[in-house]
């Protein structure tokens, strides 16, 4: 039927066709930023291969959540700093000239009341907009960040990331992935937790959970408790107790296919400190394998030094003393519910994660990653 046209119309028009999609260019720069808790952080990066090469990065304890837990809000002080750092990525951003980027916030800024209005302060100030990223995705991020560090003899992962204001883990079951797949299928779950209809293995996540409890948060909670070993048994027995509604908690046997991966600041400084590193390489940190014994004599060690002792060693550092032991007693309960001779330590995270899932969806990885 031939179509009405209006009266006094003209001819009909043809349909303007849709320019092709621009094809991506492989050496175009991206950037990921992770605003936490404790630190801003930050890396510029450009696709190689099916992976990426870092071009510029940058790191600072700025404690935006400092204060949070008493009064539900964002101080002005952590505010200001975190702004200043922020200025210093957005001057990186521009002299590198970056189009492609993802800037996300995480716990603090998930349960802060002014979360919303600091948000609009940092695009006012900096021009930056970050976007406040629920556990879920968090979670997800840094475990395709970890896929690399997978055996391809592991049947059973368990991903832990120890933040500043909260902690992910996610429970893989990898039993019915080819071996040699095993790596891709972890990458694979960027697009989610639950399984879709897909030709390729797929990873099975059995259970994750986000507990509001991370390294400066624990902290937080067991301030006024002086004596130092006895802050951190109650610490660590806490985080405990705040992971009993996390499935496989204590129900799944350990088998020589069971591995841990852990990535956070607090694993890396332990791993540092079991190889007696003076100054912090994270080429030999990164895919470091740990036992449970080896992190526990490291834990010890840091107890029998003290705070003061702590302050002094070089490993740990004035910043971090405090929130070590916070680290260490959620490692420490962690290895307890689940002890392992596997635990590989990820030099890795969040803003990686997030380099990845941008380029694979702009598919400007070579073969891969995801």
């Amino acid at each position: 039927m031939t179509p009405k046209r209006p009266e006094g119309a003209g001819a009909f028009l043809k349909p303007v066709e849709s320019p092709a999609p621009k094809p991506p260019d492989p050496s175009e720069l991206y950037a990921a930023l992770d605003l936490g808790t404790n630190s801003c952080r930050m890396l510029i990066a450009q696709p190689k291969g099916n992976q990426f090469h870092v071009v510029d990065s940058f790191s600072k304890s700025v404690q935006l959540g400092s204060g949070l837990e008493t009064t539900g809000r964002l101080s002005r002080g952590s505010m200001r700093r975190t702004i200043q750092a922020l200025r210093i990525c957005q001057q990186k951003l521009k002299r590198h000239k970056v189009r492609r980027m993802r800037l996300v916030a995480t716990e603090a800024c998930r349960r802060a009341h002014n979360a919303k209005e600091f948000i609009r302060q940092v695009k006012r100030e900096t021009g930056l907009s970050l976007e406040i990223i629920q556990p879920e995705e968090e979670a997800r991020l840094a475990v395709i960040s970890c896929a690399p560090l997978v055996s391809t003899k592991t049947d059973q992962l368990l991903v832990v990331d120890i933040g500043g204001g909260s902690t992910e883990l996610v429970w893989i079951d990898l039993s019915a992935v080819p071996k040699v797949e095993r790596p891709r299928a972890i990458m694979r779950l960027h697009s989610g937790f639950h399984t879709v209809e897909s030709p390729f293995p797929a990873a099975k996540v059995v259970d994750w959970i986000s507990v509001p409890l991370g390294v400066a948060t624990l902290r937080d909670q067991f301030r006024d408790v002086e004596d130092d070993a006895a802050r951190f048994a109650l610490m660590s027995w806490f985080f405990e107790e705040n992971l009993a509604e996390f499935a496989p908690y204590k129900d799944i046997p350990q088998s020589e296919g069971f591995q841990i991966v852990g990535t956070s600041g607090t694993v890396t400084t332990v791993a540092a400190s079991h190889l007696g590193l003076r100054r912090y390489d994270r080429t030999k940190v990164d895919g470091l394998r740990m036992t449970s014994d080896q992190i526990d004599r490291v834990i010890r060690g840091y107890l029998e030094l003290g705070p003061k002792g702590r302050r002094m060693d070089p490993r740990i550092g004035q910043d971090r003393q405090a929130l070590i032991m916070s680290g260490s007693a959620i490692l420490q309960a962690l290895l307890r519910s689940w002890p392992t001779d596997r635990l590989s330590v990820a030099d890795r995270g969040l803003r990686e994660g997030l380099l990845y899932a941008q380029m694979s969806m702009d598919g400007v990885l070579e073969d891969g990653p995801f």
